[in-house]
């Protein structure tokens, strides 16, 4: 079982950065109480096109052997050639198998169309449109274009377990699917494994439903939290838009999940959902909320290894309620107005950081004497 207290920490672009740290001085030992190892590696755009790419590789064999990683927003070159996204190498080469992303309420954010109960968006993480071959043939209005994309048995298995066993926590319902009337060969095969799944948890509410009527029915289920599987395109458009349906992307984490036969995760690296925002870059206005939860999310997780669900006491304990300290004074300082200017506040990067460290101090001083 790991017991290293070690975080991998993956340095990113612009904004991302800033943010990064802000996160990092909310782990600090002075804060939550003990001191964590934080290998850095650096992702910058310009490091990745020095090494091409050889330095993702390194962070994502590093947060293989440790278990959690945190990462920094990254640009994603448009340029054909290019490096391209480091997000694709990471999910591959850690193994991870999905993505989760949930939109929730912020205290005092007004969300959209009603909606208030948490809605997770469990993902592919590797496959489908993203790494497909691409090609193009003849010229002039001739052109054609192809891509060649596949999904994996194994993978539609982890998304469909994965979601079933988040709705069983959560008290959700298992909600949406892929187009598999269109596509029953490519995208039945996810809504097979779905189907599979509700079998093996008859008591998790199960409503299947194709893509685009999921993306219909979204806010007339509002009342309900959800759990919607996803293929890996249509999952990452899903976040994109569940998560601003609660006022803010500003309170959700993005976590991907490794994972053994068991289904406890074996490896997570963390990050907030959200871009580089180069427009803020050096201006202190940028909410480093979704960064600081992303490291709550990974202390939350401590103790991965052979049993991650019995962490040891000296580490798991310790960091689990560090890690729900971190997330109440995040949305305790939102919900009594200490807010970064997104949220209609006037506090910036660095102020929202210090008044969520001293209330984690609080917190954590509080609890240490009951």
């Amino acid at each position: 079982m790991r017991d290293e207290r070690t975080i991998v920490v993956l340095e990113g672009d612009e904004t991302g950065q800033e943010l990064l740290e802000e996160s990092l001085r909310v782990l600090a030992p002075d804060v939550i109480g003990f001191e964590l190892d934080f290998p850095r590696f650096d992702l910058s755009l310009e490091q990745r096109r020095e090494t091409d790419n050889g330095i993702v590789t390194e962070a994502a064999a590093a947060i293989r052997e440790h278990g959690l990683g945190l990462k920094a927003a990254t640009v994603t070159p448009e340029g054909r050639g290019d490096v391209g996204s480091p997000n694709r190498i990471l999910r591959e080469e850690i193994g991870g198998k999905v993505i989760v992303r949930t939109g929730r309420r912020i205290p005092g954010v007004a969300p959209l169309g009603g909606v208030h109960a948490p809605i997770s968006i469990v993902r592919m993480a590797v496959g489908d449109a993203y790494g497909a071959r691409e090609w193009r043939e003849g010229e002039g209005d001739d052109e054609v274009a192809f891509r060649t994309e596949r999904i994996e048995r194994r993978i539609c298995h982890a998304v469909a377990e994965f979601a079933f066993l988040q709705a069983e926590r959560t008290g959700a319902k298992v909600f949406g699917g892929p187009k598999y009337t269109v596509s029953p060969t490519y995208e039945g095969m996810l809504k097979e494994e779905m189907d599979a799944a509700a079998t093996r948890h008859p008591d998790v509410p199960y409503e299947p439903q194709l893509i685009d009527a999921t993306f219909a029915l979204l806010l007339s289920s509002a009342g309900d939290p959800l759990v919607i599987p996803a293929l890996n395109r249509d999952g990452d458009i899903l976040s994109d838009l569940v998560l601003p349906l609660f006022g803010s992307i500003a309170g959700s984490e993005s976590l991907l999940v490794a994972f053994e036969e068991s289904f406890e995760p074996s490896a997570i690296m963390a990050e907030a959902a959200h871009g580089t925002a180069p427009s803020l870059l050096g201006k202190n206005v940028a909410n480093p909320m979704a960064m600081i939860l992303a490291g709550a999310a990974l202390l939350s997780h401590s103790g991965l290894g052979a049993s991650p669900a019995k962490p040891s006491a000296s580490w798991g304990d310790e960091a689990q309620a560090a890690g729900r300290a971190i997330r109440e004074a995040c949305l305790e300082a939102v919900a009594q107005g200490n807010r970064t200017a997104d949220l209609g506040g006037h506090l910036g990067t660095t102020e929202f950081t210090d008044e969520v460290i001293g209330r984690v101090r609080a917190k954590l001083e509080v609890w240490a004497s009951l």
